[in-house]
């Protein structure tokens, strides 16, 4: 299993800096945030610092992935905002483009995106439409500089879980490049399926895994042993997965290096079958 972390729990340490602690850590590596300090993509001199990192990723022997779920990397106003079914999708759309283009830059195979939340007064079936014709559009650029997409369905979004995701890909043509970002604690929150089978059913399109504990109809990300999740069974329906699992808590930068640390061990555990060690007596510094 390689284990990643994704970077924008390591909001308040430089890119580099949180590289080299994953590294140290026994990380494989990182799903790294395109957002203000962490490969900024609206900052002058944006190649050469991504030729900067993909020279530290290969030396630390760390994969990578893009994530682009910065809170306000488009709007400093609205969270996540514009998004791709909204009137201004054009921004996202743009923003996706130089997510791919860093991506191929880094030898990074996935980048990560998501819907956004269906404008009020909007129809469901025009919002897909919407998504639709803009992932379209984003398939063919991905085709040109060899990445894929991960869709990640994200709780309160309009595709908010694996019936939707479906869906969406099933209006795209069943597009080889457009895949499927897989968070274990979303579908915990919202899949009305057991977690075991949600894992079963999304294998065959995923290409990136975040996993994090979580609690059932509640959306927060959590470290492990702090939510509902039996890791165990989880990891064990992973193992014919070979992309990174890629630990995402946000909110926790203030003690990320030692969040980190807590987390690897945990998943090292639990991945091995030790459900008394890997479970609610993990220990918090």
């Amino acid at each position: 299993m390689k284990w990643a972390y994704c970077t924008n729990g390591f909001g308040d340490h430089r890119l580099a800096e949180a590289l080299a602690i994953l590294h140290d850590l026994g990380y494989a590596g990182a799903a790294i945030t395109l957002d203000r300090g962490h490969l900024d993509p609206y900052a002058p001199g944006l190649a050469a610092e991504v030729s900067r990192i993909a020279k530290l990723l290969e030396r630390l022997g760390l994969d990578a992935v893009v994530e682009t779920g910065g809170r306000y990397t488009l709007d400093p106003w609205r969270k996540h905002h514009p998004t791709l079914i909204s009137e201004d999708a054009g921004r996202r759309a743009e923003f996706l483009t130089t997510a791919m283009r860093v991506a191929a830059d880094l030898g990074a195979p996935v980048v990560h995106l998501w819907s956004g939340v269906r404008p009020d007064g909007m129809a469901e079936e025009e919002a897909y439409t919407r998504l639709a014709r803009q992932c379209a559009r984003l398939l063919d650029e991905a085709d040109q500089v060899g990445v894929t997409l991960g869709f990640e369905p994200e709780p309160e979004m309009l595709v908010a879980d694996l019936d939707g995701f479906e869906r969406l890909r099933r209006m795209l043509g069943d597009h080889p490049r457009f895949g499927l970002s897989l968070d274990i604690g979303h579908c915990h929150c919202v899949e009305r399926d057991d977690l075991t089978a949600c894992v079963r059913r999304a294998l065959p399109y995923t290409v990136h895994v975040q996993i994090e504990d979580m609690r059932r109809e509640v959306h927060e990300h959590l470290e492990f042993g702090e939510g509902e999740i039996d890791f165990v069974p989880v990891l064990a329906e992973l193992r014919g997965y070979s992309g990174l699992v890629a630990v995402e808590l946000a909110r926790h930068g203030h003690a990320a290096p030692q969040v980190a640390r807590r987390s690897i061990e945990f998943l090292r555990r639990a991945h091995e079958g030790r459900v008394a060690d890997a479970g609610r007596t993990a220990g918090r510094g």
